[in-house]
C-alpha cells in the first residue's frame, strides 16, 4: 500500500488494527488476477482475459463496494471500517487505491500486452491509421448502422439533464451557443450502444485482423449529429453507478416483492454516480458541470491513457473471436470420480442405493448431477423434485429437466433466489416459466438470500420402498461455470442427509421449526455458533497437549467473531491453515495475535469456488463442504448450509483436496501481516499445479493423506 496524500497516521491506523479492510484486501485480490496476466507461458488471449476479468470485476466492485460506501456517505449514516476508519477518510484511502491499480492496469496493457498483438494475427486500429478504402467502409458501416441508433441528448437551461446509463461508454460533446454571451457553451450526450460489436473488424490480404474501436468511430463521426454546429470538444466517457440496496430495502420484502425487485433493477439504472472514467484530457468546462451534476470530486474521476481503452471488458470480442479458438487455452476432459468409476456404465439411481459419490468440478464432470435430474424428470416412480437455484447457465438442461418434470404430472418445487446478484433479470424469467408448468416456486425466503444448494429427488420403487436421493453441493446448477469453477458436491442416499434435506426443505419452503439437524450446519440459524465452538474444541485439545489442527478453504474470511475465535486457538498453540481465494480480513503471522496462522491465496485457470473446513478433532476428523463462506452476510443474511461428510473414502478425498492446495507452489500467493501477498516461492521443489494435479488423483494417493 502507497502513502498518499492522505497522510501517514492513516495508513500507520490501517496497518495497526488486527483485522484487515475488506475493501482494501478485495483490491489485493484484484492484482492476483492482475498477475494472471503476466504470465508469459499464456497465450496472449488467455493473458487478455485475465486484465478482462479485473476490469468487469473492478466495476462490479466499484457498483457494490464502493455504492454501499456512499449509502453510508449520501443518508449521513456512520460506518466504521475493520481498520477503524470512519466513512470519509477510508473513502479517501479507498479511491486513491483504486486510483493505483487502474493506472497499473492500463500500463501493463499499452507497455507489455499491445506490442504482442499484431505477431498474434491482429491489431487494435485507431480510426485515423486506416487507408482510404478502409476508412470508407467504416464509414458506411457508422452510416447504416451506427448512426440510426444514436441519440445526442442536450443539457441545458431548457432541458433536464438526462439518465446516462450505467457502465455504458458516453461522449460528452461541447458546443458553441451562438448569440448567448451568459453561457456560451452547451454539452450533449450520446450513449454508443450495448447491442452492437465493440469493434469494427477488417481483414487485411495477409490475414491480420484489424480490430477499429466502436467508440473511435463515432468520435470521427460525430459531426454528422451536429450539422452547422461548431464543436468545441469531444469527450469520452463512463460511469459506475451505486447498485447496492443495503439501507434502501424494505423492512416488509414479502410485500409485492418481485414488483419491488423489479423497481430495484431500474434504480441500478440511475443510482448514485460513484466512478467515472474518462479518457485523455476531457473538456474543463464539462468536467466542472459533471462534478457538480453528481456530487463527484477528483478522487472519482479516473483518467485512462488515450491508447489504452475504457472499459477493458470490451476485449472479450478479441479473446472470443472464431479465428483465435485453437490459440486459446483449451479445457481438459474431466475424469471419472473415484467414487463411480462406473460412471456412464451403470443405472445411477442403483449406485446411489450402493455408496456416496463425491464430485470435484472442474475435474470431474457435472454429468451425474444432470443425469439424475434428467432420469428423474422422466423416470415414473419419481415423485416429486425439490431443488434451489441461485445461477443458471442459458439453455439450462437443469430448466428443461424440471420443466419436463412437472409436464410429467411430478411435484416440483423450486426455491429460486432472484435476488442473486446481477441475474435477477433472467432468474425472474426463468422461474416465471417455471411457475407456468405447473413448478411450486418461491421467489426467496423474507429478506434472506438462498444461497445454498440442495437437492431432492424422492422415489418410490417397484418393490415399494421409498429412496430419496439428495445433492448437496458448494456450486451452483449451472453446467457451463461447472467446467471453469472448482466445486464440490456430494450424491447420497443416506438416510440422515436425506432426512436432514428434507426437513431443510419444510423450513425454506413452509413454516416448519427443525429440533436439530443430525449432518447439516445451517444459516442463520446456528452457522457461526457450530463453527467457532469447533473451533474452540480444538484449542482446548491444544491445552490439554492433544492434536490439534484448523484447515479452511474458502472465497472470503470476514467474519469477526469467527476471526476472534481463530486468533484465540492460535494463542493456544493450534496451528491453523487458510486458503481464502478473495478477501481475508484476518491478520496472519502478527506477534501474540496469530502466529500460528498461515493463509495462501489460490489463482489460477479455474475460480476457487469450493468451501471445505476441516477440524482435526484429536484424530477424528470432522470435515464439513458446502455453500457458505465465513462472512457477516453468510451467517445472518443468506440461507447457507454446511453439511459433515460421514464416508470414510469421500472425507479422505476432501482431505486431499485441501493437502494439494496447501501443496500448490505454482498458483499460490502467501499473506503477509500487512495484507498483501506475495508469489509462493517453489524453494527447490518441482512445481506443484492443482489445476493439473488433481486429474491424476488415485484411490491410493487420497487413502493416505494425514494433513495433521
Amino acid at each position: 500500500m502507497e502513502t498518499t496524500a492522505i497522510g501517514n497516521p492513516i495508513i500507520r491506523q490501517v496497518f495497526e488494527s488486527n483485522y484487515i479492510s475488506r475493501d482494501l484486501s478485495w483490491l489485493q485480490f484484484n492484482y492476483r488476477v492482475l498477475d494472471q496476466a503476466r504470465h508469459i507461458d499464456r497465450s496472449i488471449f488467455d493473458r487478455l482475459k485475465f486484465l478482462s476479468i479485473t476490469s468487469s470485476n473492478l466495476d462490479e466492485f466499484c457498483t457494490i463496494r464502493l455504492g454501499s460506501l456512499y449509502n453510508y456517505l449520501d443518508y449521513g449514516k456512520e460506518r466504521f471500517d475493520y481498520s477503524g476508519l470512519r466513512e470519509q477518510p477510508f473513502r479517501e484511502l479507498l479511491l486513491s487505491q483504486i486510483h493505483s491499480f487502474v493506472l497499473e492496469q492500463h500500463e501493463y496493457f499499452i507497455r507489455k500486452l499491445k506490442p504482442l498483438f499484431e505477431k498474434n494475427g491482429f491489431i487494435i486500429c485507431p480510426y485515423l491509421s486506416l487507408s482510404p478504402e478502409d476508412t470508407e467502409k467504416v464509414n458506411q458501416y457508422f452510416k447504416k448502422v451506427v448512426f440510426p441508433m444514436l441519440t445526442p441528448m442536450v443539457f441545458d437551461s431548457y432541458h433536464t439533464f438526462p439518465v446516462l446509463r450505467n457502465n455504458r461508454l458516453l461522449f460528452g460533446v461541447v458546443t458553441q451557443v451562438p448569440n448567448d454571451s451568459a453561457n456560451p457553451q452547451r454539452v450533449s450526450f450520446i450513449q454508443v450502444p450495448s447491442n452492437i460489436p465493440r469493434f469494427y473488424e477488417l481483414l487485411s490480404p495477409d490475414g491480420l485482423i484489424r480490430f477499429v474501436p466502436v467508440e473511435d468511430i463515432v468520435r470521427h463521426n460525430i459531426h454528422h449529429l451536429f450539422r452547422n454546429v461548431e464543436i468545441d470538444s469531444v469527450n469520452l466517457f463512463r460511469i459506475n453507478r451505486n447498485g447496492d440496496f443495503t439501507l434502501e430495502e424494505s423492512e416488509d420484502i414479502e410485500s409485492n416483492f418481485l414488483e419491488e425487485l423489479k423497481r430495484k433493477l431500474q434504480t441500478r439504472r440511475s443510482g448514485r454516480v460513484v466512478r467515472m472514467e474518462v479518457q485523455g484530457d476531457p473538456d474543463p468546462w464539462m468536467m466542472r458541470l459533471l462534478k457538480i451534476q453528481w456530487d463527484l470530486d477528483d478522487l472519482n474521476v479516473m483518467r485512462i491513457p488515450t491508447d489504452s481503452l475504457i472499459d477493458l471488458g470490451g476485449l472479450a470480442q478479441i479473446i472470443g473471436h472464431p479465428e483465435f479458438k485453437t490459440k486459446r487455452a483449451s479445457v481438459r476432459p474431466p475424469v471419472k470420480p473415484l467414487s463411480f468409476p462406473e460412471q456412464g456404465t451403470r443405472d445411477l439411481f442403483e449406485v446411489l442405493k450402493e455408496r456416496d459419490i463425491l464430485l470435484h468440478h472442474p475435474y470431474n464432470s457435472m454429468e451425474p448431477v444432470l443425469e439424475l435430474l434428467e432420469k428423474a424428470a422422466e423416470d415414473p416412480y419419481v415423485l416429486s423434485i425439490k431443488i434451489t437455484i441461485y445461477r443458471l447457465a442459458k439453455d439450462s438442461r437443469v430448466t428443461a429437466a424440471l420443466l419436463k418434470a412437472a409436464e410429467a404430472g411430478k411435484h416440483v418445487s423450486v426455491l429460486f433466489e432472484v435476488k442473486a446478484r446481477f441475474d435477477e433479470e433472467n432468474n425472474l424469467r426463468e422461474a416465471q416459466r417455471l411457475q407456468k408448468a405447473g413448478c411450486f416456486v418461491i421467489y426467496g425466503v423474507s429478506s434472506l438470500k438462498t444461497h445454498t444448494k440442495l437437492l431432492l429427488i424422492v422415489r418410490n420403487e417397484p418393490n415399494n420402498r421409498v429412496y430419496r436421493y439428495v445433492h448437496l453441493s458448494s456450486g451452483n446448477y449451472n453446467e457451463t461455470t461447472s467446467r471453469l469453477y472448482t466445486d464440490i458436491g456430494l450424491l447420497s442416499t443416506n438416510e440422515v442427509y436425506a432426512n436432514d434435506v428434507s426437513e431443510f426443505f419444510n423450513v425454506i419452503t413452509g413454516h416448519s421449526q427443525p429440533s436439530a439437524y443430525q449432518n447439516l450446519i445451517t444459516s442463520p440459524r446456528d452457522m457461526r455458533i457450530q463453527l467457532c465452538n469447533l473451533v474452540r474444541r480444538e484449542a482446548d485439545n491444544a491445552q490439554q497437549g492433544l492434536p490439534a489442527g484448523i484447515v479452511i478453504k474458502l472465497n472470503s474470511l470476514q467474519d469477526y467473531e469467527l476471526i476472534n475465535e481463530l486468533y484465540a486457538a492460535s494463542q493456544k498453540g493450534v496451528k491453523i491453515k487458510l486458503i481464502v481465494r478473495g478477501m481475508c480480513c484476518l491478520r496472519p503471522g502478527r506477534a501474540g495475535l496469530s502466529e500460528n496462522i498461515e493463509v495462501i491465496s489460490i489463482v489460477g485457470e479455474y475460480l476457487e469456488h469450493s468451501r471445505i473446513y476441516y477440524f482435526h478433532n484429536a484424530g477424528q476428523a470432522k470435515v464439513y463442504i458446502g455453500s457458505a463462506d465465513a462472512m457477516v452476510r453468510s451467517f445472518d443474511r443468506r440461507i447457507e448450509s454446511l453439511f459433515l461428510l460421514e464416508s470414510d473414502l469421500l472425507r479422505q478425498q476432501a482431505m486431499n483436496i485441501l493437502r494439494y492446495n496447501l501443496r500448490d507452489n505454482v498458483n499460490s500467493y502467501q499473506m503477509k501481516e500487512d495484507g498483501t501477498y506475495t508469489i509462493k516461492e517453489q524453494n527447490g521443489e518441482p512445481p506443484f499445479n492443482v489445476h493439473t494435479e488433481f486429474y491424476k488423483v488415485t484411490r491410493e494417493i487420497v487413502e493416505e493423506v494425514r494433513l495433521f
